[in-house]
């Protein structure tokens, strides 16, 4: 089987598992496909997985960067626009030097990123959360649209298989920056290819450290190349130089389109040939040892920086007003996360949590600092204590995984109570909706004068047993903002 063949195969798995992976709002993808998240190179530095950092490296130093081909979904997709831009014109591309100032610069913004705990550059920069952010934010609403069609025509064919889901916007800060990169990503591939990829991407910039000395390369035969240039005219890296018969390994994504495209078969998928051989050139590497200094400082840095709501209507007659969510002094983070910090440094704001959970409580930040990382909300729904998607899915480390026990025992943030705002404390009705769904048991209702057993009953908090699920700022009838609500806690406890 030919190599680009195989690459496309390997490649149509890995983007359909990961995008089902965002789309499906179920779960039930991650019970089969939950390991493809793990894979992705910068969230398994952040978890300090070291069985899948070592798995890359070794995966790189034989075959290349094939991970950028196969494996990174965002590469995938460059890769589908480059087609299309193909399509439009053929042998488009040329041969171009590297730009290793700027390769090496974004390297360097991510690294003093991660060490400073700046999310939202760490975010913008990281290639799965920019594909995480895309299917999030623009195709997992249409494909719920879609969903939502097919649960209305099996209604009225008395099935089940299918059930309506809530479409709303979770951010619209969050929609405008996946829509600009989805736009910078298609007009960068339709007409340059791999240009992303390998000036600004910077998982490329650090596997390229790794591919310069990659067993296997693409490599020429230059007594049978005709110097017909389709190779580098079809090099979608823009790293083959026909005219010298060079390769840049450090940009080769191994996707063997010039080996399809040569018709003299001057080109050829192979181990080294030895000191004689005619190997081609690594693209200006810059001595060895000073790459392999480069690549051990920066994996080391890397490692150790480890529309609007529609209106509710109450049987026709009035409007309901739709819920708010507060402004938190302390934002909520999910339990398994320990601590506002720990989220920093280890999100990579990918969505997968944010997409995954089945309650609506999380979104993207809209912070600047914390922009595209989960905030948890309770305005749609709480946090159920028998939940645990999101720590299931994460794959930076940046939510712990915990069992359903452990998380029960998890304390997130306090619930707060707004005396004057309260049904129950104003005297006109009896409400206790807090206490009877707070699942812990942290809220009862006593009277708002001690003396007084007749006064107005008031909610009192238990903050020793509370764990901040926000069940109690759900059920609150009074709108737009509960009576009683959930500060957040920036480093969590146990209870």
């Amino acid at each position: 089987m030919k190599l680009r063949t195989i690459r496309i195969i390997l490649a149509t798995v890995f983007f359909v598992g990961l995008t089902l992976l965002f789309l499906d709002f179920t779960g039930t993808a991650h019970a089969w496909l939950s390991w493809m998240a793990k894979t992705q190179a910068l969230e398994a530095i952040l978890a300090l997985n070291v069985v899948v950092i070592v798995a890359l490296a070794v995966l790189t130093l034989v075959f290349g960067r094939i991970y950028c081909s196969v494996i990174c979904p965002l590469g995938i997709v460059q890769d589908i626009f480059g087609w299309l831009g193909k399509k439009a014109k053929k042998n488009r591309y040329s041969y171009s030097k590297e730009l290793r100032w700027l390769r090496y610069g974004m390297l360097g913004v991510m690294v003093v990123a991660l060490a400073a705990g700046i999310g939202s550059i760490v975010q913008l920069l990281a290639p799965y959360s920019a594909f995480g952010r895309i299917m999030t934010m623009i195709f997992q609403p249409l494909w719920k649209l879609g969903n939502n069609v097919l649960a209305s025509l099996a209604e009225r064919a008395d099935s089940y298989a299918f059930y309506s889901v809530d479409v709303w916007m979770k951010s619209l800060p969050v929609l405008i920056i996946a829509l600009l990169t989805l736009v910078l990503l298609a007009v960068l591939a339709w007409r340059g290819g791999r240009t992303y990829c390998n000036t600004v991407c910077p998982v490329g910039t650090l596997l390229s450290f790794l591919a310069r000395f990659s067993w296997l390369k693409i490599r020429f035969d230059a007594d049978k190349c005709k110097n017909c240039s389709l190779c580098t005219k079809n090099c979608k890296a823009s790293c083959i130089d026909y005219k010298a018969h060079t390769v840049d390994y450090s940009r080769c994504v191994v996707c063997g389109d010039c080996i399809a495209k040569c018709k003299f078969g001057a080109l050829k998928y192979a181990a080294s040939s030895g000191p004689s051989g005619n190997s081609g050139s690594s693209g200006g590497s810059g001595g060895t040892s000073s790459e392999r200094r480069s690549f051990l400082l920066s994996t080391a840095m890397l490692t150790t920086a480890a529309l609007a709501q529609d209106k509710l209507v109450d049987g026709g007659l009035a409007i309901i007003q739709a819920k708010q969510s507060p402004k938190r002094l302390t934002p909520l983070t999910p339990p398994g996360s320990l601590s506002a910090k720990n989220m920093a440094t280890r999100c990579t704001g990918c969505q997968l949590c944010v997409s995954e959970c089945p309650n609506d409580v999380l979104r993207p930040s809209g912070e600047l600092m914390s922009l595209m990382q989960p905030v948890m909300e309770y305005d749609r729904g709480w946090c159920r204590p028998e939940c645990t998607r999101c720590s299931d899915v994460c794959p930076a480390g940046a939510i712990k995984p915990i069992d359903v026990e452990e998380k029960t025992a998890i304390q997130i943030g306090h619930a707060i109570v707004v005396v004057k705002e309260c049904i129950s404390a104003q005297g006109k009705d009896e409400c206790g909706n807090c206490a009877r769904h707070c699942p812990t048991g942290a809220i009862e209702m006593v009277p708002s004068d001690p003396a007084d057993d007749l006064s107005p009953s008031v909610p009192a908090i238990n903050e020793s047993v509370c764990i901040g699920c926000g069940a109690c700022e759900y059920v609150c009838p009074v709108r737009p903002l509960s009576a009683i609500h959930v500060e957040g806690h920036e480093v969590h406890r146990k209870i």
